[in-house]
């Protein structure tokens, strides 16, 4: 899985969040208090896809401001975005509860980081080990960093689930 690059002075595509909130979803920068709840979100809904994503999350969390996003239905977690987590210029782990998705969730959540990235003076973002290429050229015209694999996830220890 290879890493993307996103130009953060394009203009982003319509935003979705009005639509979500009239659903009852909203978009936020996430609390450092309410991390142990995020937390439990992430490991309980996404463990099986990456043991790092909780401890990325973690790290997004502790910062000042908060590098995470978290989406929410009734004060409950249904998905999250991170960035500068694993390393500066970085977005990810971004991921949407499967009862969720198809909605404009990821692309509101991927959009809300791109802009807390402009305004602290970032240029480009990079989308680390992304699953879905398709998906980030057409919700942010990301394109693909050729030789970016594996990329800074070369440095990562050996986990068990991973193997």
């Amino acid at each position: 899985m290879a890493d993307m690059l996103v130009n953060l002075y394009t203009p982003r595509a319509v935003d979705r969040r009005a639509a979500l909130e009239s659903d009852g979803i909203v978009v936020k920068r996430a609390l450092a208090l309410d991390k142990k709840t995020i937390i439990e979100f992430v490991q309980d809904r996404f463990s099986e896809h990456s043991a790092g994503w909780a401890d990325e999350c973690a790290v997004a969390l502790c910062r000042q401001p908060c590098g995470c996003f978290v989406a929410v239905d009734q004060q409950r977690p249904v998905g999250f975005a991170c960035y500068d987590a694993t390393a500066k210029g970085m977005v990810g782990p971004i991921a949407v509860d499967a009862d969720y998705r198809h909605r404009g969730i990821a692309t509101v959540l991927l959009n809300k980081c791109f802009e807390a990235m402009k305004i602290d003076g970032y240029a480009y973002a990079v989308i680390g080990w992304v699953s879905s290429e398709a998906f980030y050229r057409k919700t942010c015209g990301a394109l693909a960093i050729p030789g970016s694999e594996p990329g800074i996830y070369s440095r990562m220890l050996k986990h068990e689930k991973l193997l």
